[in-house]
Order: C-alpha cells, then sequence, then structure tokens
C-alpha cells in the first residue's frame, strides 16, 4: 500500500456511505492522532484501539455519528489533499479554511498532528494531510 492515510480515509468515506456504524481500519500512528483528532472535533462518536499480540500494531474500531432523526452523517466530505507523489506544504501566514471555519483541516507539523485552528495559534505550518467537513 503506498498510501495508507487515504486508504484510511476510504474506509471512513465508505462505511459512511453504506451507513455502517462501526468501521475496522489497520492501526498505525498518525491514523490514532487523526482518530484522536475526528474524535475531539466531533465527526466521530467513538473509537478504540484494539492491539495485536504480535509485530502488528492492530486495528482501530470507530463509531461513526449519524443524526438521530435524519440519520445524516456527521462527516459530508473527506478529501486528502497532500499525496505520496505531490506533498502538500503550507506556512502558517497560509493555513487553509475549509468552509470559511466550519470544516477543518488536519495538519502533520513539526509539534504533532493537529487542526488548522491549533497550528494558527501555536504559529506553526506543516504538511496538510487531508480537508474535513
Amino acid at each position: 500500500m503506498t498510501d495508507p492515510i487515504a486508504d484510511y480515509l476510504t474506509r471512513l468515506r465508505n462505511a459512511v456511505m453504506a451507513n455502517h456504524r462501526i468501521v475496522e481500519i489497520p492501526a498505525s500512528n498518525i491514523k490514532k492522532d487523526i482518530t484522536k483528532i475526528l474524535h475531539e472535533k466531533g465527526y466521530i462518536l467513538n473509537y478504540k484501539f484494539v492491539e495485536d499480540g504480535g509485530n502488528n500494531q492492530g486495528t482501530i474500531k470507530i463509531a461513526l455519528k449519524y443524526h438521530p432523526v435524519t440519520k445524516q452523517a456527521a462527516i459530508n466530505k473527506l478529501q486528502r489533499v497532500s499525496k505520496p507523489g505531490l506533498r502538500k506544504y503550507v506556512r502558517s501566514d497560509k493555513l487553509p479554511r475549509v468552509l470559511n471555519g466550519l470544516g477543518i483541516a488536519i495538519l502533520s507539523t513539526s509539534q504533532g498532528v493537529m487542526t488548522d485552528k491549533e497550528a494558527r495559534n501555536e504559529n506553526v505550518g506543516g504538511e496538510i494531510l487531508c480537508y474535513v467537513s
């Protein structure tokens, strides 16, 4: 697999489109960080890291969030920005605003994985991983 983050986003996107409640994704440290951010910002209901006994890093079980009446998912759009063939880096003064501040951009910075708002407060730039709205 050449792009594990794109695979992560595609699995989430497919589970939302199929109205699944839970999706299992192979784990890595950056995927765990992205999952924590999605949970903190209210895009997913809950998550659980399941460790394997061997060399594998385990899996991430994610409970997706839907509106109780309309059954509409909290995640409308997941878009991969920086790809292995074309990395997208941004300075701290050029950080993007997703849906004029209603969505989030997830960045990998020198201080860890964070949202665009947190990066703006910390005054750091980095690689734009994805947009979530």
